[in-house]
């Protein structure tokens, strides 16, 4: 069982990320926290409370951290997500005054990296938070397990400029702070990997017919993202990126990658680019371990089965089977 904290700016496929942790046997959420992002920092709050009562877990605690990036003016993704984050569902209107800790998201992880633990970090968002935190304290990193970030991109092209993917051009300092100081193996879950997770519509009519409440659930989530895939890119499904950064957490051997020192542009037409110096042209100490290749059949399975309650080899028969994909 593994212990995390998840960062996250909730959004669509934060929300599928944050049920599948949630419900996953080999994974112990202890804290969540939410950052200006995809949704205004407000609306992440409310989608994260809706996740939990969706999971019946309200007794994991939430923090509230940075609702404006650290130098750049804040620009959401709710032309991706839908104005309520949970794409214009409203699956989330009937949460009210949630109960959030009063310290601060930087100032908890400040305080719960203050010296080892077994807790690992899930940043599923830009990387304020997390900047911030090591302005507090800069040992952080070196009292956590494991640095998952779902942010960047190697050879793919970006999804919000043509070098660029969203959560690091969103805080391109933040993401440059946290790859300098963190000393902690950055494992970057990038577009390279999670562009070929494809939650296609054949996928949902699956869930419909093996799980019809999640299904039904899954179908008002998505329609939204399907739509703006559609028009943005002409992909028939979503791409859902953040729930890959779970799976490889849980199951590393999902995604192939290499070691490398990378870093973040901040200004100009390439802000938020990573710069990966896989030929190590700049001789500097690798800071990321930068994924390449994935298991796309395989971490639907795993995904599919902890969603749908339903055993993996059920779930890896029927893809097999009836070629759904």
């Amino acid at each position: 069982m593994h212990e995390v904290i998840i960062d996250c700016d909730p959004g669509i496929d934060d929300c599928l990320a944050l049920l599948y942790a949630l419900k996953s046997p080999h994974l112990q959420v202890k804290a969540i926290c939410v950052v200006c992002g995809n949704v205004p920092t407000k609306i992440g709050v409310r989608n994260v409370f809706h996740c939990l009562a969706k999971c019946n877990r309200l007794d994991i605690p939430v923090y509230v951290g940075a609702d404006q990036p650290l130098v750049v003016d804040f620009t959401s993704a709710q032309d991706t997500h839908g104005m309520d984050g949970l794409g214009e569902s409203q699956l989330a209107s009937d949460v009210v005054d949630m109960p959030i800790q009063s310290e601060t998201a930087p100032a908890f992880y400040a305080r719960i990296f203050a010296q080892p633990t077994q807790l690992s970090v899930i940043a599923l968002g830009p990387l304020t938070n997390i900047a911030l935190a090591l302005e507090l304290n800069p040992s952080i990193g070196s009292n956590m397990q494991r640095f998952v970030s779902m942010g960047g991109a190697y050879l793919s092209h970006g999804n919000c400029s043509p070098v660029a993917e969203y959560n690091y051009w969103c805080d391109p300092h933040a993401a440059r702070a946290v790859y300098q100081n963190l000393n902690q193996t950055i494992e970057m879950v990038g577009l390279d990997v999670t562009r070929e997770i494809v939650f296609t519509p054949n996928l949902l009519s699956y869930c419909q017919y093996v799980q019809p409440e999640m299904g039904t659930y899954l179908a008002r989530l998505v329609q939204f993202y399907f739509d703006f895939h559609w028009q943005q890119e002409h992909i028939l499904g979503c791409v859902i990126n953040d729930p890959l950064a779970v799976a490889y957490f849980i199951q590393p051997q999902l995604c192939e990658g290499f070691t490398t020192f990378v870093d973040v542009e901040t200004q100009g037409i390439a802000r938020g680019q990573t710069l990966v110096d896989r030929h190590h042209f700049w001789q500097k100490k690798a800071n990321a371990k930068v994924l390449t290749k994935v298991l796309p059949d395989q971490f639907f399975i795993q995904f599919l089965s902890v969603l749908l309650d339903a055993p993996a080899s059920v779930i890896a028969e029927d893809l097999k089977l009836w070629k759904i994909g």
